[in-house]
């Protein structure tokens, strides 16, 4: 009996091992592939979506900016006509 608790304890033991060298291995390759993946869009002058709303900010206001501005020059002509 005793023989047989070892067997199961030390199968039990590898399987254990088994599991963190798997784990090991899977966090290895998220962290390869995701610097792979960083690299490539980095080598293609992709933005971030921070730096997209951001300029998509301003070109909102600056929009907006030149609806005013052209308004002001409408009123201006109508006032000199």
């Amino acid at each position: 009996m005793q023989t047989r608790n070892k067997v199961l304890d030390d199968l039990s033991q590898l399987m254990t091992n088994a599991m963190g060298v798997a784990q090991g291995a899977r966090t290895e390759a998220e962290t390869a592939m995701k610097s792979l993946i960083d690299r490539w869009l980095a080598e293609r002058d992709f933005v971030t979506r921070e730096e997209f709303d951001a300029v998509r900010a301003m070109a909102q206001k600056a929009r907006e900016e030149n609806e005013a501005l052209k308004a002001r020059i409408e009123a201006l002509e109508d006032r000199g006509s």
